[in-house]
């Protein structure tokens, strides 16, 4: 019986030991900064990077992998003989997802059984499908085969609400990435929007002060707790303290650690800019084991 490997791409930005204690196959994206290009899966911390944006140079650009990356990837699985699920950040946002279809059907084309690989669109980012691919494999790990792995993340996906508040709108509104929102930009650019990422960029709820916003995250927390979340992860861009703040307000919400308090790096961070905070409560059951 074949078994299932659990590919996704670099922008979920879950911690490194997450990444390894599930087996998880990373595909990276690039970031082409200060006359350099890097994978995102090389850099041994974000530091640099966002003090270079910081700087107020040119905007640094990103890119997503090439079906050639892809294939890296993929082929060593297909010749072991395994399943593959594939779960990529929005096709709303990159084209990351479009590049791994395109290698599955180039694979396909060399006589793989279309029926050994799903691609997923997870329609979200960052630690989103992150959860998306840990679910899949708990499922895989407690005998499931591709379609009961495809159904864990599925079942992940329905029920995350992500939100995140914005320091500014204009990295978004630079890099082209604004979604639904565009229609915040103008003096808009002086608040704290709230956002969520539903296919592309969505706008929740305008705030006119920081201190508000991060109430607003608290009450995010309290109403999926309410909705029946027993645990809870944030993820944040150089604003540690800020983040560990949020975590003790989710402790006493759920009464736990966060499954995950993380940074997002250089793909994410060029079109959000820093010292965004985003927060999402979770059903364990549906994750499993983090």
């Amino acid at each position: 019986m074949s078994t299932v490997a659990v590919v996704t791409d670099t922008t979920q930005y879950l911690p490194r030991e997450v990444i390894e204690r599930h087996g998880l196959h990373l595909v990276s994206l690039y970031v082409n900064w200060d006359g350099r290009t890097d994978r995102e899966i090389d850099l041994p911390d974000y530091d640099a990077y966002y003090a270079f944006l910081r700087s107020g140079g040119e905007l640094p650009s990103t890119s997503q992998p090439s079906v050639g990356d892809f294939l890296a990837v993929y082929e060593p699985l297909v010749e072991r003989g395994d399943d593959i699920l594939s779960i990529h950040l929005s096709g709303g946002i990159s084209g990351t997802v479009r590049a791994a279809e395109q290698a599955r059907d180039l694979l396909i084309e060399r006589g793989m059984q279309a029926e050994k690989m799903v691609v997923v669109d997870s329609l979200t980012g960052c630690a989103g499908h992150g959860f998306m691919a840990v679910a899949a494999t708990n499922a895989v790990a407690g005998g499931a085969d591709l379609a009961g792995a495809v159904a864990a993340a599925a079942a992940m996906r329905e029920n995350l609400k992500i939100i995140v508040m914005v320091d500014t709108l204009e990295y978004l509104r630079r890099g082209g990435r604004i979604g639904a929102a565009r229609a915040w930009i103008g003096a808009t650019l002086k608040v704290k929007p709230i956002l969520t990422i539903e296919g592309e960029m969505q706008p929740v709820e305008r705030v006119r002060t920081a201190s508000r916003a991060f109430e607003r995250l608290v009450a995010h927390l309290e109403q999926r707790r309410e909705d029946g979340c027993d645990g809870f992860a944030i993820q944040h861009i150089q604003a540690p303290a800020e983040a560990e703040r949020l975590a003790e307000r989710g402790r006493a919400i759920y009464g736990r650690d966060p499954e995950l308090i993380s940074e997002i790096g250089p793909v994410i961070g060029t079109h959000t800019g820093p010292g965004i905070l985003g927060v999402t409560g979770l059903r364990t059951d549906l994750l499993g084991p983090f």
